[in-house]
């Protein structure tokens, strides 16, 4: 397994001590890395699995405590079958690992999403990795959002407070936006600070757009398996240079 290496000499300063706490990712630019060599979209997928796994362990040794990841969206389903197939059986072999490695580790995951959608095996072995994830007294959380659209979550969210309304369970009146937070895939994790989008696309994509509201954007051209340490670090120096005001002045 490679891991990134902390900082070098000449590479960017990290302020350890002003970490975020929550980094949210759109892993973006696995076909056209591998359009770029001549390689089926697949092999794209392949290596920026590998980028994932790297990026992963690397937060988790800079003592960032959480980050969640664009896997795979509402709108990828509209994909060659193939290559849906080729993506489901990544997720299903990383998840395997992970089922074996996070006590080790020290992590767990979560998913946001709707997974009912997703085959029968994949969906139990996603239930099977957060009851698993449960057990483990973990600092560091890694939420993967897969067949999820920022504005679906939204729209389930509503459907489910809406339900309660009708039901008695809450009064509409007391509609906040603390109360409406809990009904989302990301009830209970903080929102993202930072929000990192490689490729060279300057767009959200449906990634958390709620949760993202007041978080710092990055963008960069590397596409997603070119994406490395020397790039995670200087999407941190970027987001460590800025004030956040959140309004105020």
């Amino acid at each position: 397994m490679a891991f990134f290496k902390k900082k070098q000499a000449g590479e960017a300063e990290i302020d350890l001590s002003r970490l975020p706490k929550h980094i949210g990712i759109i892993m973006d630019g696995n076909g056209r890395w591998a359009k770029k060599r001549g390689l089926p979209r697949t092999a794209g997928h392949a290596a920026g699995a590998e980028t994932f796994r790297s990026v992963a362990y690397y937060c988790r040794d800079l003592g960032i405590p959480y980050l969640t990841v664009y896997a795979f969206s509402t709108e990828n389903w509209k994909r060659p079958e193939e290559e849906v197939s080729a993506i489901m059986d990544l997720l299903r072999k990383y998840l395997l690992e992970a089922l074996e490695k996070m006590q080790k580790d020290g992590f767990r995951i979560r998913f946001l999403g709707d997974i009912t959608a997703l085959p029968e095996e994949l969906r139990d072995l996603c239930l099977e990795t957060v009851e698993v994830g449960n057990q483990v007294d973990a600092k560091y959380q890694i939420n993967v959002c897969l067949n999820y659209g920022g504005r679906d979550e939204i729209i389930r969210a509503a459907k489910a407070w809406a339900k309660d309304v009708a039901e008695g369970r809450v009064l509409a009146e007391d509609l906040t936006e603390e109360a409406f937070s809990r009904y989302l895939d990301s009830r209970g994790i903080p929102d993202p600070d930072l929000i990192i989008r490689p490729s060279g696309e300057l767009r959200l994509s449906n990634f958390l757009p709620w949760q993202g509201a007041y978080s710092e954007f990055y963008f960069t051209d590397e596409l997603w398996p070119d994406f490395d340490a020397k790039v995670l670090d200087k999407a941190l120096v970027s987001y460590q240079s800025r004030q956040r005001r959140f309004g105020g002045v």
